[in-house]
């Protein structure tokens, strides 16, 4: 007679082979739940699929994890996410905004029904394989950055669910991300400097150009400045809030980092400027009388009120065209201001790696080094590792050393911008 098989006990599950489709199926007992008996079901192709898939189910109970719980899809997820713990964590509000509509763009049309308890690596490297080939608003391919923002927005999101036990594994982590942009993007030169400076001349909005190479300031921040942020006399400028179009409406934020908020030492070449659109802007609101809506702001529009960001871009792309400078972005003044910067040697010598750690040029910016920069001019430093662009200590340490005051000789007999009154 055979020996009879041992009994199970319970919660160990159960498997086997279904007869109609010839699947296999996991069955974990989860006890009674509400006056009725409960069971979570996995399938797999083979028999060690389906008790791999039900193994892991018995660890997820034995973490606490709630079976019996609705299992949301992608798309309903990342709705929960970006608006009960996105929302609530510091991230900016422009940032959400462009995380809502990558979401919409990208994730949902291709992965969004999809339980997130059924999620696989394969549907991430479908959703990567759908952006690059998919098309933006406007008609172009998205660029390498979208398409590894896509990819770091589920990341982060299915990270967020891993953590709170909603999925077994964040199957994210398993696929590549994009790779890079190798696009080689020319870089400001000293002469392209000064002859942005001619063609700007002028403008109503010039100092804010001005200000925008020799600072480095970002553009919202820049928006955000009102003169008593200035001190003219001690050329210093504080960095306390930036302009930017939130949800529809023009709002003051906070800068984009903890470090963001800082003081800036004001070249004397920007305090000319600064000083002229002070007197304009005077006579402008003299001439507008009680029309003139007081907001305290440097850069206003013509009658006082926030200025719109994507109007000082259109603007800007006119006086590109103009000086035949069609690949300069009004960011590049900024990138342009430290590499300037860093090219003359502004920094201290023993303080070097340290300042470049707080001060680094982004590397999108840095695909091809000048030749004329020295061979260590970031020691260690490779140039795929620089990332954040922190200007303030370099420009600061600039302005003290004198290096903003006069022109100074480069390698090669290469001159910085005279920064002189």
């Amino acid at each position: 007679m055979p020996a009879r098989r041992a009994r199970r006990a319970r919660g160990d599950g159960a498997v086997y082979q279904r007869k109609s489709d010839n699947l296999w199926v996991g069955m974990l007992d989860l006890g009674i739940v509400g006056d009725k008996r409960r069971r979570k079901t996995v399938y797999g192709q083979t028999e060690g699929e389906a008790r791999d898939k039900l193994r892991k189910l018995q660890e997820a109970q034995a973490r606490g994890l709630a079976l019996l719980a609705p299992t949301h899809t992608v798309e309903q997820w990342l709705d929960i996410w970006l608006s009960d713990i996105k929302a609530h964590d510091g991230t900016r509000p422009t940032t959400l905004t462009l995380y809502r509509g990558l979401a919409a763009r990208y994730i949902k049309p291709v992965i969004g029904n999809i339980r997130l308890d059924r999620l696989n690596p394969a549907h991430i490297q479908r959703l990567i394989v759908e952006t690059r080939n998919s098309h933006t608003s406007r008609g172009r391919p998205p660029s390498a950055a979208t398409q590894r923002h896509v990819h770091k927005l589920i990341r982060n999101a299915l990270g967020d669910a891993f953590r709170m036990e909603l999925v077994t594994r964040n199957v994210a982590m398993q696929v590549k991300a994009p790779p890079m942009a190798r696009q080689r993007r020319p870089n400001l030169t000293v002469d392209d400097a000064r002859h942005v400076l001619k063609v700007i001349e002028g403008e109503r909005l010039e100092a804010f150009y001005v200000l925008a190479l020799t600072t480095g300031l970002r553009r919202g921040e820049l928006l955000g400045l009102r003169w008593d942020d200035v001190d003219l006399r001690s050329r210093q400028l504080h960095v306390r809030r930036a302009l930017q179009r939130v949800g529809g409406e023009l709002r003051f934020v906070e800068p984009k980092t903890s470090t963001s908020l800082r003081v800036v030492v004001i070249p004397k070449l920007a305090i000319g400027h600064l000083a002229t659109h002070r007197a304009r802007q005077l006579a402008e609101r003299r001439a507008l009388g009680a029309a003139w809506r007081d907001h305290g702001l440097i850069f206003a529009s013509s009658v006082g009120t926030p200025l719109e960001p994507r109007n000082v871009n259109r603007r800007w792309d006119d006086l590109r065209e103009k000086a035949g400078l069609s690949w300069l972005r009004l960011h590049d003044l900024r990138r342009g201001c430290a590499t300037f910067m860093l090219a003359a040697g502004v920094l201290d010598a023993d303080r070097r790696e340290i300042e470049l750690a707080d001060a680094i040029i982004a590397a999108t910016s840095l695909d091809s080094a000048p030749a004329w920069w020295p061979e260590d001019l970031f020691g260690s430093w490779r140039l795929d590792d620089l990332r954040e662009i922190l200007l303030h200590v370099i420009a600061e340490t600039a302005c003290h050393a004198g290096h903003l005051d006069a022109a100074g000789e480069l390698i090669d007999g290469r001159q910085w911008i005279v920064l002189t009154e």
